[in-house]
């Protein structure tokens, strides 16, 4: 195993976790605010898309440079 492969691996696990807790913290947000279904569906919308679009970018990276 060589390190660019270990450091992408890394990288993968690691952003993949990140991005779970982000979105642990925006339930959680919403749960301590009291807010109903459509204040939560708020909050992951607009809170949740900087987070979409990284994954699109990642999604894209893979599907064009096959």
């Amino acid at each position: 195993m060589d390190a660019a492969l270990i450091e992408t691996i890394g990288l993968k696990v690691g952003l993949s976790a990140l991005i779970l807790f982000m979105m642990f913290i925006i339930w959680d947000l919403g749960k301590r605010s009291g807010a109903g279904k459509f204040g939560m569906m708020i909050l992951f919308l607009g809170l949740g898309v900087g987070v979409l679009g990284f994954v699109i970018k990642e999604v894209l990276i893979a599907v064009l440079d096959i």
